[in-house]
């Protein structure tokens, strides 16, 4: 599973980041990213949560 940001609608709140920085962080023009590879498996319950709780919701988890 893949995590996605649309970095456009992304307020920098750094919510995601706090959640789950092993996979959400900032990227050079202080928006949020996320790793290109696949989610570790460890941290998916958190990269769910930040998804969750993202104000905006502009992050998006796809297999």
């Amino acid at each position: 599973m893949k995590a996605y940001v649309d970095q456009e609608g992304c307020i920098s709140c750094g919510l995601c980041i706090d959640v789950c920085p092993e996979v959400f962080s900032y990227n050079d023009d202080g928006v949020s990213q996320a790793i290109e590879d696949d989610i570790p498996k460890d941290c998916l319950e958190r990269a769910e949560e930040a998804r969750d709780g993202c104000p905006v919701s502009v992050i998006d988890l796809k297999e």
